[in-house]
Order: C-alpha cells, then structure tokens, then sequence
C-alpha cells in the first residue's frame, strides 16, 4: 500500500505552486513599480510573500466555495438585512483594509504622495491572485470617495471613517465603527447604461438638506457596505447622493435588500437587489449634474478592474507555465516543445502588455493635477485598457487551462474561478460598447485626449512611430465618422500605448514581438502565433523567471 502511494506521489502530475512570492518572482511588476519609494517596495515584497502562500491561496478557495446568504429577519421576525460570509472573506478583508486598498490615494500625507495610484494598483494586482471578490467592495469605496469630494460638509464627516485601516463588520451606524466601507448603487432593471432611465425619485426631506429616495436598485454589490453612493432623478434632473444604511440615531435607514444574486463569478461577495422606501440620502455635488460625478466614479472603477483583470491573467500564466515545466509528454518537458512554448510565450505577451498598459495609467493618475497631457491620457486610456484587458483575460486563462489539461478544469484547482471572475469583470462597470461610445464622445469633444496619447507614445515606439500612429489617428477619424466601427479604433488605442509601455520598459525582444504580432499583422482569434523569428522561450523566461 506504501509503495503504491509513492508512485503515484511521483508522478507525471506536477504537484500545485507553494509559497510563491508573487512580488518577487514577477519581472513584469517590478519594473513597472521600479520607482516607488523603498518603503513601498518593502511593503509590496511583504504582500507578495503573505498573497503567495498556500495558506493565503486556501482562504480564497474558502471564500469562494461557500456564497454568502442573505438573513432578512431574526428570529423574532425583526427586519435585520444581514449578508452572512465565510470567515475566509473576512480575513482577507482585514488584511486588505489593512493594506489601505480601499483608501490609499485619498491620504493627505506619506512616503507615497507621488505615486498613490500605481502603489495601490500593485497592492490591488498582488491581492487580486488570491481573490477578486472580496476586492469588489474595496474598489467601490476607493471610487465613491472621488463622489463624496463634492460636497466638503459630507467628506469632513466620512473621510476620516473611510480613511481608517481597520476592517470592521459589524452591523451598526457608522460613526460607532472602527472603519466603514461604501458601495456603488446605480444599475435599475430598465436602465443599465443609459442613465436617462434612472426612475429612482429623490424628493427634498426636512431641515437638514437631506433627500427622501424612493426606487429600486438591480444590482449592488457589497450591500453590507455602510452608505451608498447611488443615482437618482431629482426636480433638477439626474443626481448623485450618498445613502447610508444606518442613520445617526442609530435606526436603519429605510434601505431593503430584496435577494442575492446567484453570479457567475466574484462568488466571494454578494450582490443584491435594492429596495428604496423613502430612504434619507444627502447630494453630492450639485442637483442635476449626476453624470459629471458618476465619470469620475467610473474612471476609477474601470481602471480597478482592468488592473484584476490583468492579475488574473498573470496568475493563470503562473500556473501554467509552472506546469509545463514540470510535465513530460513524449519524453520532453513541454516547456521545452517549440508548440507549448511558443503558445505560452504568445499568452505572455498578452499579459505583459495588459500589466504595463493598466500601471501606465495609473502613474498618468498621479502626474494628472500637474499635467494637463497626462489628464488627457489617463481619461481616454481608462476605458481603453478597461475593454481591451477585461476582454483579452478570459481568452487567455481558458488557454492556460488547456495547458493544464483536464486538471486544470476541474474545480479544485482556481484555474476556472480565474475564469469566472474575468468574465464577471467585462459587465462590470460599463460593458465593452459603453467603454466604445465613451471614447468617442470624448474625441467628438476634442482632439485633447487623442493628442495626449500621440505624445505619450511617439518617443517609446521609435522607428515605428510614424506609422503606427498614422493607423491611430485613421482609426479615430472612420470611428468619428461611422459609430459602428468604435471596437476597432478602442483596440487600437490599448494596443498602440501597450506596444509603446513595452518599448520604453522592457527588452527590445517583448516589446518587438508585441507589435509585429498584434500591429503589424491582422486580426488573429488564437495563441501561439509566434514565429522563429522570435525567442519564445526567452520571453517566457523572462516574463516567468524559473523558481
């Protein structure tokens, strides 16, 4: 019995990776975050080693192997609208609270006042490998922030709460809270994009400048978060106000959570259907002017979710590449068989770009209150990388899963979680033909955003400047002219800024083999079209150095 165990211990199933540190072994991260101060690479190398554990690993599998349930009443048929989660969730929540990814570009002061957002974007792709859904309600108050500074009476109130790095879920009003977290409340069952269709009334209440709302929300997530910033129709049109869940005398605000969504990803956090009776909720900003509000919530949104999603990428890479260095076929490692590595390598590329396409946002983030250009850039690009990343995850995790084999379909591995939670992230926050329609309604207002890239990219391309900016800026004008051709001219925007943040950070071979196989050559639906042209292996050395 002994012996027959241990051949099946050594065999040719490579064992899962263990106590990786997903900071330290990732070439791509680290030079994309090379200038950060030291303080921040210390903290990211910590996060890196804590996320790559195979403990940590285990509590996103717990997290997501029970969803949460909703408890309506209690037992003595008290409405009590509770979410009850995996203590696993909550663990990760508190480490990430802890990590500030819910608040860390809104503190005043630190050693990271000039690179907030892209030191948060890599404590946001370093957690993301472990599980998506938790971060949901983490991106949420990071966004609905950038909403609360419109009405400085509101943000002096609830700043400081958010700001707070301690995870705390208890079930009471905010101010009796060592932290509290938000959420965003704006899709209706008839009015997803089209915001026109918001049928959420808010009527003027009392004394106190606040909003009786009265409406329905079709899809919340994180509802146990402590207010929502949410949409409604005011006398002066289509608002933005804040709506806690608990009011300061300590009685539940007049908020019912109808059902959870049964999802096909994020598992981990629960999304619900919202019911308004005459909630109390304050504006932010001012009445009518909810759009303006909601673009900024939306920038921020996006970029998390291209930032997950090309987390998720790179850990379905991990894996697979780990995999195939380790798994014979034939009498060969499959690393070492031209198919396998040039169909790996060409997945690497995807991942690489779509790594250095979303921190290159983020650092135009930091530098957009001094840069008009890099403003510019970050406004049009956040929607840009937002389809092309979110979209280009699933094709990549589901080759990685055919690497595997039928292993990595089965659901003990995270392979088809990774898949799930990136098909999720495409709905999430404007799905690709809102992205479409949003760029060309900033084009259609001014060549600004479209002249800020052709600047950020001219120096970085080289000698395939010229023409490869020519083809964008054609793009632009078929796409200004005929609506329907928005995808082609949204792809090229990700793709150009991906191939010229691979020339100007990485070797001469990534970012050379990038261009000539997405730029230089027409439309392609599959990996490993690569050809000897180009060191496969050596890319995939680079990009996943051997542990």
């Amino acid at each position: 019995m002994s012996r027959a165990f241990n051949r099946i211990e050594g065999s040719n199933l490579p064992a899962a990776p263990a106590d990786v540190n997903l900071f330290a072994s990732d070439p791509v991260l680290a030079a994309m975050t090379e200038h950060v101060p030291a303080a921040t690479l210390e903290v990211l190398s910590g996060l890196g080693q804590f996320f790559g554990a195979t403990d940590t690993l285990e509590l996103g599998r717990l997290a997501n192997q029970q969803a949460p349930a909703l408890r309506t009443h209690d037992a003595q048929g008290n409405r009590i609208d509770n979410v009850e989660y995996h203590p696993a969730y909550h663990a990760l929540m508190r480490r990430s609270v802890a990590a500030g990814l819910h608040c860390s570009v809104w503190d005043a002061a630190g050693a990271e006042g000039r690179v907030r957002s892209l030191a948060r974007a890599a404590r946001l792709y370093l957690t993301a490998q472990v599980d998506a859904g938790h971060l949901l309600q983490l991106s949420a108050t990071n966004a609905a922030v950038s909403a609360l500074a419109h009405s400085p009476r509101l943000a002096e109130q609830w700043l400081p709460m958010v700001r707070s790095r301690k995870y705390d879920a208890t079930n009471k009003p905010a101010p009796q809270k060592a932290g509290i977290l938000m959420s965003l409340a704006f899709t209706e069952r008839q009015a997803g994009s089209d915001h026109s269709l918001i049928a959420t009334k808010a009527e003027r209440g009392g004394n106190d400048a606040n909003y009786r709302l009265t409406g329905a929300k079709w899809f919340v997530n994180a509802p146990m978060s402590d207010a929502y910033v949410t949409l409604a129709q005011t006398r002066e049109g289509l608002s933005t106000l804040l709506v806690p869940r608990f009011l300061a005398d300590g009685t539940r605000n007049r908020i019912r959570m109808m059902r959870l969504k049964d999802k096909l990803g994020t598992r981990s956090s629960a999304a619900a259907e919202l019911e308004l009776d005459g909630a109390t909720g304050w504006l932010l900003g001012s009445s009518g002017e909810g759009e303006a509000t909601l673009r900024e919530v939306s920038t921020l949104s996006r970029l998390d979710d291209a930032v997950i999603a090309s987390s998720l990428m790179r850990a379905a890479l991990a894996e697979a590449v780990h995999h195939a260095r380790r798994r014979t076929v034939g009498g060969a490692l499959l690393v070492d068989q031209p198919l396998m590595a040039r169909v790996l390598a060409d997945a690497a590329l995807d991942v690489t770009a779509a790594t250095s396409l979303v921190f290159r946002i983020a650092s135009a983030l930091d530098r957009a209150g001094d840069d008009p250009v890099e403003a510019n850039f970050a406004r049009l690009m956040t929607p840009a990388a937002k389809y092309w990343v979110v979209k280009s995850a699933p094709s990549v995790i589901a080759e990685m899963m055919e690497t595997v084999g039928a292993n990595g379909a089965v659901e003990e591995s995270r392979l088809p979680r990774l898949y799930r939670d990136a098909a999720s992230l495409a709905i999430a926050d404007g799905p690709g033909n809102v992205l479409c329609l949003d760029i060309l309604r900033m084009l259609g207002k001014s060549s600004d955003p479209l002249d800020a890239v052709l600047a950020v990219c001219e120096d970085s391309l080289g000698g395939s400047a010229k023409a490869t900016l020519n083809i964008l800026r054609a793009a632009t004008a078929v796409a200004l002219a005929d609506e329907g051709s928005a995808r082609v001219l949204t792809e090229q925007l990700a793709l150009t800024v991906a191939a010229a943040t691979l020339h100007h950070s990485f070797p001469a071979e990534v970012g050379d083999a990038f261009l000539d196989t997405r730029l230089g050559k027409g439309w392609r639906t599959t990996y490993g079209m690569l050809d000897s042209r180009f060191d496969a292996r050596g890319i995939l050395d680079f990009v996943c150095p051997n542990q």
